[in-house]
């Protein structure tokens, strides 16, 4: 899932990955990804079963096994705003 660089954008993306864990598998979805995302990655949790990450590097998570989710993750790319 990495995002391509271009002339106009030659850093990566940031990736806004969120997935939704199924029932009693919080813990063990969490652990999965602060093994499996990026070491340059935010990692965030939600009091209903959600798990966002913020990822730089624009790469998210994969192979998360589907037992461990509620309904497949969902990614939105982002690039910077020059201020």
């Amino acid at each position: 899932m990495t995002t391509p660089t271009t002339s106009e954008n030659p850093q990566p993306r940031t990736l806004m990955w969120e997935v939704k864990a199924a029932d009693g598998r919080l813990d063990e979805l969490l652990a999965l990804v602060l093994a499996r995302a990026d070491p340059a990655a935010d990692v965030y949790r939600s009091g209903d079963g959600r798990l966002v990450v913020i990822d730089p590097t624009g790469r998210g998570v994969e192979d998360i096994p589907a037992e461990l989710l509620a309904r497949p993750p969902h990614a939105w790319p982002f690039e910077p705003v020059p201020r």
